[in-house]
C-alpha cells in the first residue's frame, strides 16, 4: 500500500522541540541544581500519563482482546521510541510465559538501530511498509506505533499499513493529540518541553515507558496471567526466576520448597500448572486442559487462595 502524499513538518511548532522556560542558564547550574530540576521533570512525566488512564485501558483491553482471538501485540517505533517498544515486547515474554512470537517489535532501521543511531531510518516510509509487510500484520493483530515527536514518518507510515490490513491500531505520543485519525486509541501524553530541548529520551521517554508499562500489563492481567500480583506464568529458565516460581507455589500452595519444586519440575516448569494440580488434585496434562478451559484463568479454577509471605518479593 503506498503512502499518501505527506506534507513538510514544522518542527519548531512541536511542543517536544520547544526550549524549556527553566533552562536558560542550564549550563550554568551545579550538579545537584541540574539533577533537581530533572527530577522536577520527571515527575510532570507521572501526572501526564496517570491523565491518561482510561485511553491506556481501553488500549490494554484491545490488546487483550487481539492476543486471546491468537493475534500478536506488534510494536513500532524509531530512535527511543523504538528501543522502549522493543523492551517492552522482549520483557513481555519471560514475564507473562508467552512465546517471542505473540511480541514483536519493528524498529526503523532494524536491529542495528537498538544500539546505536541509524541515520534516516525514521524518515524511511518505504522501509516501514516493507518491514510490515514482511511481519504479515494483518486482522489478527495490534499494532502498537510509538512516536514521542507524534510526526515520525516511519511510524505513521506503519499505522497506515496497520489500518489498511485492519488490525487494531495505538498510538502514543508525547506532542498532544494528532488533528486526524491516526489510530483507533490514540494516547497523547502532554509532557512538554525537555530540559534538553528534543531530547524525548528524557521526561518523554519516561512517560512513554510508564504507559507501555501499565498497557501490556494489564493486558496480561486481564488474560489471567497473574494471581494476586504474582506473575503466575512465568518460565524458570535461571536461578532467580526458578527461585520466584517456587516462593510463588509455595505461597499458594502451603508446600514446603522441596515439595513445591519437585511439583514445578512435573508440571514442566511452569508454577500455573503446577498450582493447578495442587489444587485440583490432577495430573499435569489434565491441567493443562482445564487452563485452556477456563481461558487461562488460575482463579477461575481454584478460586481465592489465602498467600503467604514466602510468595513476596524480597
Amino acid at each position: 500500500m503506498p503512502a499518501g502524499r505527506r506534507t513538510a513538518t514544522d518542527f519548531a511548532r512541536l511542543a517536544t522541540e520547544a526550549p524549556h522556560p527553566r533552562a536558560a542558564k542550564l549550563d550554568t547550574l551545579g550538579p545537584q541544581a541540574i539533577a533537581d530540576l530533572m527530577l522536577a521533570e520527571e515527575a510532570k512525566a507521572m501526572k501526564a500519563t496517570r491523565a491518561r488512564s482510561a485511553e491506556i485501558g481501553e488500549a490494554a483491553r484491545v490488546c487483550a482482546e487481539r492476543l486471546a482471538a491468537g493475534g500478536r501485540l506488534v510494536y513500532v517505533g524509531a530512535g527511543t521510541s523504538g528501543r522502549l517498544g522493543t523492551l517492552d515486547a522482549v520483557e513481555c515474554v519471560p514475564t507473562f510465559g508467552v512465546p517471542p512470537s505473540r511480541v514483536v517489535a519493528i524498529v526503523a532501521g532494524g536491529p542495528a538501530a537498538l544500539t546505536r543511531s541509524v541515520e534516516g531510518a525514521e524518515d524511511n516510509v518505504r522501509d516501514a511498509e516493507q518491514r510490515m509487510r514482511r511481519a504479515a500484520v494483518g486482522p489478527a493483530d495490534a499494532v502498537i506505533g510509538v512516536a514521542a515527536s507524534g510526526v515520525t514518518p516511519f511510524v505513521r507510515a506503519a499505522l497506515e499499513y496497520a489500518r489498511f490490513r485492519r488490525a487494531a491500531t495505538i498510538f502514543v505520543t508525547c506532542a498532544g493529540r494528532p488533528a486526524e485519525t491516526v489510530a483507533d486509541v490514540v494516547i497523547a501524553l502532554e509532557t512538554g518541553p525537555e530540559v534538553i530541548a528534543g531530547s524525548t529520551r528524557l521526561k518523554a521517554g519516561t512517560a512513554t515507558k510508564v504507559v507501555l508499562n501499565a498497557m501490556s500489563t494489564a493486558a496480561f492481567v486481564l488474560l489471567g496471567k497473574t494471581y494476586a500480583g504474582m506473575m503466575i506464568d512465568v518460565r524458570p529458565t535461571n536461578a532467580k526466576l526458578w527461585a520466584r516460581a517456587i516462593r510463588i507455589v509455595r505461597g499458594l500452595s502451603g508446600l514446603d520448597e522441596a515439595a513445591a519444586r519437585k511439583l514445578i519440575e512435573k508440571a514442566g516448569g511452569r508454577a500455573k500448572v503446577a498450582l493447578v494440580m495442587h489444587h485440583a488434585g490432577v495430573s499435569a496434562a489434565r491441567a493443562r486442559e482445564l487452563l485452556v478451559e477456563h481461558k487461562g484463568s488460575l482463579r477461575a479454577i481454584v478460586g481465592d487462595l489465602p498467600t503467604q509471605a514466602t510468595a513476596e518479593e524480597p
